[in-house]
């Protein structure tokens, strides 16, 4: 049965973890250790007085608004609706305000647009940008380049929530969360990563009673299958499955790290978040802080283990420091409630031009 509070532990769990990370992002471990202590960063860096997140949020939100625009439009026109052509969409609207100004005049896809504060670059992906401009029309099938960066997984939680609960099949959700990394990435690694997250997010919140190795598990299962004959695979599911035995190992959490990568690109990426999540399932505070404090890509790693550890434990059990001065965090809650149908949540979207 889906739990509203899952889906708010998603979204502000990743939005949590991403400004936890977005400060050290850039930052060598001897000099994170350095500068904050033993322990690493262990609360927010405030900027303005508020916990900024990255781009990975950014993104993530879009994301979000993309589905939620697509399947309004559908519903009005009676057609079925092109989630991806609607994610596309919202990209492009992201990229926006990357490139713009606010306020934006031109025609727009996304009600986003209205937010001054989204109108701020937060260390965007060099490959994401590019992508973009250049049209955002990267496919499975079409590869627009062959980066596996993980700018493709670290956007891609909105998806798992979306289909939470429907009728819809977990091929066709895992499948979506690939096609939406590939409209940026092309490499195999870039979007499979994404299909992977996608299936762990929807498994954890359609029960209350899945074990979150469990549902780590059967995302590696699913995508070996949806994926099979892909190059790439065998290597991708022995990273996923080296982070799970880590998770159970005595290895000290920097060295199970270093042994992962440093999360600069997608395999990596999703294999941190899922040695920190399983590591400390039972400590949120505990798993963010471990997916964070290391050399590599801090603030995705960060946002990906609190998509999954948030909507796992739900949004009451994350530590009110981490929800406390999260910037946006009420608009990061209303998208959120749009993605679970909270009330009339079409009247937003459905005049979305």
């Amino acid at each position: 049965m889906r739990d509203l509070d899952k889906f708010r532990g998603c979204m502000i769990g990743g939005a949590a973890g991403d400004a936890l990370g977005y400060a050290i992002e850039f930052i060598h471990e001897k000099q994170i250790f350095s500068r904050y202590g033993r322990d690493g960063i262990t609360q927010y860096a405030l900027r303005g007085g508020v916990a900024q997140f990255s781009d990975d949020t950014q993104m993530t939100l879009f994301t979000a608004v993309g589905l939620l625009n697509e399947k309004a439009r559908a519903q009005a026109e009676g057609r079925e609706a092109d989630y991806a052509q609607g994610i596309r969409q919202a990209y492009q609207d992201w990229y926006i305000t990357q490139a713009g100004t606010y306020p934006v005049s031109s025609k727009k896809n996304s009600w986003l647009l209205d937010v001054p504060e989204l109108f701020s670059r937060r260390a965007p992906g060099l490959t994401c940008i590019s992508a973009i401009e250049h049209g955002a029309d990267g496919s499975i099938e079409s590869p627009i380049n062959s980066s596996k960066g993980c700018g493709g997984v670290m956007r891609v939680a909105p998806i798992g929530l979306f289909f939470a609960g429907s009728d819809v099949s977990f091929e066709q959700s895992d499948m979506l969360g690939a096609k939406a990394a590939a409209i940026t990435h092309g490499h195999e690694l870039g979007y499979i990563p994404a299909a992977a997250l996608v299936h762990i997010i929807r498994a954890i919140c359609e029960s209350s009673e899945k074990k979150l190795a469990d549902a780590v598990a059967e995302a590696v299962a699913a995508v070996s299958e949806l994926f099979s004959g892909v190059k790439h695979i065998g290597y991708f599911t022995d990273m996923i499955n080296l982070a799970a035995e880590l998770a159970k190992s005595d290895c000290k959490t920097i060295d199970a790290i270093h042994q992962l990568g440093e999360g600069w690109v997608a395999e990596e990426a999703l294999a941190i978040s899922v040695y920190s999540a399983l590591k400390y399932e039972d400590d949120f505070d505990m798993a963010l802080r471990t997916s964070v404090n290391h050399n590599g890509d801090s603030d995705s790693t960060g946002s990906i283990t609190g998509n999954i550890l948030g909507a796992y434990v739900g949004c009451e059990a994350i530590p009110l420091k981490y929800k406390d001065e999260l910037e946006l965090i009420g608009l990061i809650t209303e998208v959120t409630d749009d993605l679970f149908g909270v009330g009339d949540w079409e009247s937003r979207y459905v005049d979305a031009k």
